[in-house]
């Protein structure tokens, strides 16, 4: 599991988050790719706040999808088009990340890819390491005995 570091020699965290994160040797690092708020059927959330939720689902079920969860999120990039949606974001992600500081940076950009899209999120996870030649969907780790 991630240990979330947190001195008093920098300055503290805005808000849910966390300064660094340390991952121990012989651990797998999961790199999802900036999700946005458009589901499974292609449907773009009708609101900013439903936009920044579905992002969430979206990575939330990723990292399922590899038996990980958002405890194991260590950092998470986030861009959004306002202002106004900071206090969104914060709200969103303190909401699906339930409690969990990973470290963060966010940043209010003028536009993403398609301009309806008003949020983008990527993260980084720490998974068990798999074995060599493991292939992927399957579950078994490097701390795995048969």
């Amino acid at each position: 599991m991630p240990v979330k570091i947190n001195t008093s020699e920098a300055p503290a965290p805005f808000s849910r988050y966390s300064q660094a994160m340390r991952v121990s040797a012989g651990k797998d690092l999961v790199f999802v790719s900036g999700q946005v708020g458009v589901d499974t059927d292609g449907n773009l959330a009708d609101s900013e706040k439903g936009q920044h939720e579905q992002c969430w689902r979206n990575i939330l079920a990723i990292l399922a999808d590899q038996g990980l969860g958002a405890k194991d999120i260590i950092e998470m990039t986030v861009y959004i088009t306002t202002q106004e949606g900071v206090p969104i974001y914060r709200e969103v992600r303190d909401e699906m990340l339930d409690g969990h500081e990973a470290a963060s940076t966010l940043l209010i950009i003028s536009g993403l890819a398609n301009p309806d899209w008003l949020v983008e999120i990527g993260v980084v996870a720490e998974a068990p390491a798999f074995l060599v030649g493991q292939e992927s969907g399957q579950s078994v780790s490097a701390d795995s005995s048969d």
